[in-house]
């Protein structure tokens, strides 16, 4: 099959070029999706796993648990995203959620998002996170650029700073949030909504959270995890998309990738979605300022422990925030709840499986015992998994790029490298092509890849990319 693809390769070239893409996530493979719609078949796509979905891939574990590799819902800001999923999938293959989350504060949980549900709290708490976010909003914010740390206690005042916002964002993100930029915050940190905080009851009379945000309702596939959607998408796409292929060398002046059993492969564009600072480092002909302003990229790693227990799945909410150091994590997923076939046999009232990520530096080495018995006992100790459960099945999966760091001097960087990675004929998109977690959802990647595949064929702009949103300072996601 390599042979013909090969083969394939060197065929006359179509009008809009001959376009390689690296990656075989969402981005990349919507972009190949896009080109066949757009009757362009002079495309190769080359992925270094065995399998497509990069960061919306799932797996299945021994025992029968189904884990995605991080915290994934399905929602959409673009009708490109919907009617790609409505291709996919059938009515009733995709189940709807309304999203149900919390914070762990104290000896309580805290209805999502944390600023809004202060009357929540207990009173001393409640009395001085609203002083201080009344006088916050009094004195106006931050005006101009800021650091994220200093947008915060501008925007939310030094109470709710200190008890969720400052303890939550550094260990998340694993950096301070004073050395981070405050551009992307927009669609990503709820606001202030005096009249709900205002009008709130004393005492929570339900376990509701907000309704704020994107994904304040989401599906999830019936089966498979999230990888289902890359999955179906790879599957009607072909032989064109090439597993285990990884690239390990791009000659820009002659516009060849060079694959890891020595095969080069020639291209007119190339689509780059995987990390932006792995793409510089393996470019020929990059000069020593591109390569050196790409290595000041950050981001972190995550380790999902997914944990599966021989208890019946009766707790209805989605997901959990955890500030409080003593947990190693700071999300817990309700796994079971997205979808009875993440256990064994679809059997909901005999098992349970909870989804952690624990947040790490870049290159921090993971104690795998250690990690899965310390998430175990959290999930214990904070009352989502009976004391006494008996454990089913731990899975533990590091995925070494989870989330690019918005950084005080990221968009600096990226205002370097991608400018001559285009003027080379590479175009690096997705959520580390771009490096921006702004716009670093699946939708996001789908209609990158859409709109990339447009641009090199019709000529059309980039919708995506050229939105205020995304280009303009203090960009919203």
């Amino acid at each position: 099959m390599a042979e013909d693809l090969t083969q394939q390769a060197s065929c006359a070239r179509e009008p809009g070029g001959r376009i390689l893409i690296v990656g075989a996530g969402l981005c990349g493979l919507a972009c190949a999706d896009e080109l066949l719609r757009l009757d362009h078949s002079d495309w190769l796509l080359l992925e270094a796993s065995a399998t497509a979905g990069g960061l919306a891939s799932s797996v299945t574990d021994s025992a029968g648990f189904t884990w995605d590799l991080g915290g994934h819902v399905v929602f959409s800001h673009f009708g490109e995203f919907d009617r790609l999923l409505s291709e996919l999938f059938r009515d009733g293959e995709l189940l709807r959620h309304d999203r149900s989350s919390f914070i762990r504060f104290r000896d309580r949980w805290v209805p999502y998002p944390f600023q809004q549900h202060v009357h929540c709290l207990p009173a001393e708490d409640a009395t001085a996170c609203l002083d201080g976010l009344v006088l916050a909003q009094r004195q106006g914010g931050v005006v101009g650029a800021a650091d994220f740390g200093t947008w915060l206690q501008a925007t939310y005042g030094p109470a709710l700073v200190e008890r969720f916002f400052g303890p939550y964002n550094a260990k998340v993100w694993a950096t301070a949030p004073e050395l981070m930029s405050s551009s992307w915050v927009a669609e990503r940190v709820a606001p202030v909504d005096f009249d709900q905080i205002l009008t709130a009851p004393t005492a929570p009379t339900a376990r509701r959270a907000g309704r704020w945000g994107p994904n304040a309702t989401f599906a999830f596939p019936i089966s498979g995890g999230t990888g289902e959607i890359s999955r179906r998408l790879a599957t009607r796409l072909g032989p064109r998309v090439r597993t285990r292929a990884r690239v390990v060398a791009v000659d820009a002046a002659v516009r060849e990738v060079v694959l890891a059993g020595g095969e080069r492969i020639a291209y007119d564009h190339l689509v780059a979605t995987g990390p932006l600072d792995q793409l510089a480092a393996m470019t020929m002909g990059v000069s020593a300022g591109v390569r050196a302003a790409a290595g000041r990229l950050r981001h972190t790693t995550v380790a999902m422990v997914g944990l599966g227990y021989q208890v019946p799945t009766t707790d209805v909410r989605s997901w959990m925030y955890f500030p409080q150091p003593d947990v190693p994590f700071y999300r817990a997923t309700n796994f079971s709840k997205y979808a009875p076939a993440n256990v064994p046999g679809s059997d909901t009232r005999t098992f349970s499986s909870w989804m952690t990520e624990t947040s790490l530096p870049d290159g921090a080495q993971v104690d795998q015992a250690t990690l899965i018995d310390s998430c175990d006992r959290a999930l214990r100790r904070h009352g989502l998994v009976p004391a006494h459960a008996p454990l089913a099945s731990a899975h533990l999966e590091v995925i070494p790029y989870a989330y690019p760091v918005p950084t005080l001097d990221r968009d600096t960087a990226l205002a370097e490298v991608v400018p001559w990675m285009e003027a080379s004929g590479i175009y690096p998109r997705g959520r580390f092509g771009t490096w921006r977690y702004e716009i670093g959802n699946m939708d996001h990647a789908v209609k990158m890849g859409i709109d990339i595949a447009r641009r090199l064929v019709t000529g059309t702009a980039e919708e995506l990319l050229n939105t205020p949103m995304v280009t303009a300072a203090g960009s919203r996601s």
